[in-house]
């Protein structure tokens, strides 16, 4: 039997977004993007001739960009979007989000993290980085879309040792799945939330699974201070002392991270991300924020994130990559800090990097990943245009994206998503909306008392 014919796509008559592993991104005019299979194998002059059997996407007037990567989120929270706003972060917690997210199914779950793919895809998200309940169905409805994602499945203690060995098995089933779209990380929730043995289980686990992991650690000052009075040790303290820096980790939000943790975080700066989500921090009023600037200095890579929609409402990653960029040159009182090349190199590679995908990954270039963006930079809100990348940090809206390549494929063309029936999934989210609201049962999945 024969071995069919790898598919070819050629995105024609584009303009390229370079961004080099350091200094300036540049944009090249006029190019052709080769793809053999899942990769990219060249970018030439355009007008070059193209293979006959190769799938043509006209980039003209258009940037070719990396995919963005949402390097945490928990997807399926789309179904819970503005329910839980002008809260201060444990009402958030304890008398909205917990109690609402009791109601869910799995059948929730999965409709919701098809709103989530659709929505990430039609804005030029590639690839997400999750932590949720029934990763199993957040799995299928990656699987269907064509998306990339790296899932954790959510876990407490509280939930006891079944609910450890599943998350387990998880991993075990389907990490490397969906034609490698699909990877694992295992999800123990918090250090608040999460015992030290079963993190020392877990870590253990991911070590001998060679996956990583991917938690919530001193996500404000406030959960450090509170860590340090009761333990005498801060949350990074205890990722050192179970084994969850050393096995590998995407920490999320870090904003509790403190100078008495730089060098544990340096000696594993290797294998550690931390996703800044700039735009809840804002929304709950909560500083100081992620210490983006000594953690780059320290060789940790770090990542743009929106975190869930019930407290983002979108998951709009340009917006968090510019939320990322200001909030930091406030933050260091720095205006130069950041710059353009700087955060979307932090978008793309450092997205990338936090999604554990392949080294290099988060460039077009030949050998990466074809996961790629067409954006228009033809719109009166980008004229004139003398930057196209402040255009990309500063300017961009999601309707701006116009196409979008996974893995060699192409799931929206000219804003028409290809593989998401939107009339039917939203009649599937609206049928759902007032069920998942009501909080009257007092039933809650967790307590937030960090």
């Amino acid at each position: 039997m024969s071995t069919p014919e790898p598919r070819r796509l050629v995105v024609r008559g584009c303009d390229v977004l370079e961004v080099p592993a350091e200094g300036e991104c540049t944009v090249v005019s006029g190019k052709d993007i080769h793809i053999t299979g899942n990769l990219i194998t060249s970018i030439v002059p355009t007008g070059r001739p193209v293979p006959r059997a190769a799938e043509i996407l006209d980039g003209t007037g258009l940037l070719a960009t990396p995919g963005l990567v949402n390097g945490h989120t928990h997807s399926p929270m789309v179904l819970f979007r503005g329910a839980a706003e002008d809260v201060p972060v444990h009402d958030w917690f304890n008398k909205r989000v917990w109690p609402m997210e009791s109601n869910l199914t799995a059948q929730d779950v999965h409709h919701g993290a098809l709103l989530a793919c659709a929505e990430m895809i039609s804005s030029g998200v590639t690839t997400f980085v999750d932590h949720y309940f029934f990763p199993e169905q957040i799995a299928e409805a990656v699987a269907s879309t064509g998306i990339r994602a790296n899932i954790a499945p959510t876990f407490f203690s509280s939930q006891g040792p079944a609910a450890l060995a599943e998350t387990v098995a998880f991993a075990e089933h389907w990490h490397g799945g969906a034609g490698g779209r699909v990877t694992v990380s295992l999800g123990p929730h918090a250090p608040y939330t999460v015992d030290d043995a079963d993190l020392t289980t877990l870590a253990v686990h991911a070590r001998r699974l060679g996956i990583g992991l991917h938690l919530h650690a001193s996500e404000n000052l406030a959960q450090t201070e509170s860590s340090m009075a009761r333990r005498g040790i801060t949350p990074i303290e205890v990722l050192e002392r179970t084994g969850i820096l050393d096995a590998g980790v995407m920490i999320a939000h870090g904003c509790g991270i403190i100078p008495q943790d730089y060098a544990m975080l340096a000696d594993h700066a290797d294998r550690v991300a931390v996703t800044s989500c700039p735009k809840v921090y804002l929304k709950h009023a909560l500083w100081p924020l992620t210490p983006i600037r000594d953690l780059l200095d320290l060789g940790v890579t770090v990542a743009a994130g929106t975190d869930g929609a019930a407290g983002h409402n979108t998951l709009d990653v340009w917006e968090a990559l510019r939320l990322v960029a200001m909030t930091q040159k406030l933050e260091t009182r720095d205006a130069m800090f950041l710059s353009v090349s700087d955060t979307l190199r932090l978008a793309m590679r450092g997205g990338a990097a936090a999604a554990r995908l392949p080294p290099g990954a988060g460039a077009l270039e030949p050998g990466q990943l074809a996961d790629i963006v067409l954006v228009d930079l033809s719109g009166l809100h980008h004229r004139p245009l003398h930057d196209p990348r402040a255009a990309l940090v500063y300017g961009v809206q999601t309707n701006d994206v116009k196409s979008v390549v996974v893995d060699g494929r192409v799931l929206m063309r000219d804003r028409k998503l290809l593989t998401v029936d939107v009339p039917g999934l939203l009649a599937e989210i609206d049928a759902r909306t007032g069920r998942l609201v009501d909080t009257s049962s007092g039933a809650s999945v967790q307590f937030y008392d960090p």
